[in-house]
């Protein structure tokens, strides 16, 4: 697959676009919005600061307390780095000294009639109570959805809202509402996750609202055996079966799912793959359990309250236990450490055995769970057209087919196979 035109489109036209989409999305007719270097709107219900600048925009953060704005920008993100860490301090010490008013400068101010129907009328009457929303504004991705942090008149972060906004993120957010209210009651001792507070459809589109993890609680190194810990548990809520892979309903689903992807040629090379693999080593007995989904460093913390863990939209069950650690080293790699993509997918196809083997995954599965990983997310990136998104990783052909494909030709056959 080639890269599609929106890869080549300028990075802060795609940003801005995305944000002149949203803002009518929380703030419907008759709310009056006015961006940056435009006439102001009369008397602004709302105002926002555009962090750090309308090109690359961020986070919305509300102007007027800065106990407010301050809280929104220290609760925006979880720096992956020393850098990043800077920035958010040289922000925040802005904000509070009021050196924003002349270095941070593009605003966005909202305009409503008091009966009008908005984002923030409509969740004061599902929470009960008033809160101020920042906005924070994704990369471009095809699971891309508005999120709202809601903060109360101290600052503190009480809720996140995420928004559906099409068929795709309809089902995320429904999706993460189940993993949320089915995690409660699993009685979890090694990791905390949000709690929902509320769900509903605004305008038709489906939304969830959890409660904020106390990531302000002081930080403790993150240990190998508390993430491993924690994975194992979220892998055990539904309990662990072990089965030849062959006849798993793992494999039935991932089967249908990439049925519907032989559309598109990378579609039918990783449908090849798949088939060739399980031809393979459907005999293999595997064990399938529960996993997060997307379990990266940057979607959890360590603190002295426990491990904190957050989005699980893509929370599911029955798949090969050893999914997360896997997702956890490879997206880390890429995303955090920078790492080039493909590199990344042969050294964790190299270093697959050891990473498993804390989670009961015997040396000779080992492989063949990782290449099953690696083709369950070719199939995610597939399904959600990330590449016609504009998602930086959405060309499969540039790094992950082209290890995975000759890393299954060089599967040797499980005895009963074939």
């Amino acid at each position: 697959m080639n890269a599609p035109a929106e890869l080549t489109a300028d990075t802060a036209a795609r940003r801005t676009a995305y944000l002149t989409e949203v803002l009518p999305l929380l703030y419907p007719q008759p709310c009056r919005i006015a961006l940056p270097h435009t006439r102001s709107a009369p008397q602004p219900m709302r105002s926002f600061l555009v962090l750090p600048d309308l090109r690359r925009a961020r986070l919305l953060a509300p102007l007027g307390s800065t106990r407010v704005t301050v809280g929104a920008v220290r609760r925006y993100s979880e720096p992956q780095s020393l850098a990043s860490r800077m920035k958010r301090s040289a922000v925040t010490a802005a904000l509070r000294t009021g050196a924003s008013a002349i270095l941070l400068r593009d605003r966005i101010r909202v305009s409503a009639p008091d009966d009008a129907d908005h984002i923030e009328s409509y969740l004061a009457g599902l929470l009960g109570v008033r809160l101020t929303p920042s906005v924070h504004i994704g990369p471009a991705r095809a699971n891309r959805k508005p999120v709202l942090q809601l903060l109360d008149d101290a600052g503190r972060s009480i809720a996140f809202v995420k928004i559906g906004v099409n068929e795709l993120t309809h089902g995320l957010v429904r999706a993460e509402a189940r993993a949320m209210l089915t995690l409660a009651q699993a009685g979890l001792r090694h990791l905390r996750i949000p709690a929902v507070l509320g769900t509903g459809q605004w305008h038709g589109n489906e939304l969830v609202a959890a409660s904020a993890l106390p990531i302000d609680a002081p930080r403790v190194p993150l240990r190998h055996e508390t993430l491993a810990a924690a994975m194992r548990e979220v892998c055990g809520v539904a309990g662990v079966r072990r089965q030849p892979l062959d006849e798993s309903e793992y494999w039935s689903r991932l089967r249908a799912r990439l049925g519907g992807l032989t559309v598109v040629e990378d579609g039918r090379t990783l449908a090849a793959a798949a088939r060739d693999l399980v031809g393979r080593t459907g005999a293999q007995r595997i064990d399938f359990g529960c996993w997060h989904g997307d379990w990266t460093p940057w979607n959890m913390t360590s603190t002295t309250e426990g491990l904190l863990v957050w989005d699980w939209e893509r929370f599911g069950t029955e798949v090969p236990v050893g999914f997360d650690p896997l997702h956890y080293r490879l997206q880390a790699a890429i995303v955090r450490d920078g790492r080039d993509p493909r590199d990344a997918v042969a050294d964790l196809l190299t270093m697959c055995g050891p990473l498993l083997y804390g989670f009961g995954v015997p040396g000779g599965s080992a492989r063949t769970t990782t290449l099953l990983y690696l083709i369950d997310l070719a199939a995610r990136y597939l399904t959600d057209r990330q590449a016609e998104a504009g998602a930086r990783l959405g060309v499969l052909g540039s790094w992950l087919l082209p290890e995975l494909v000759a890393a299954v030709a060089a599967v040797p056959d499980v005895e009963g196979c074939r």
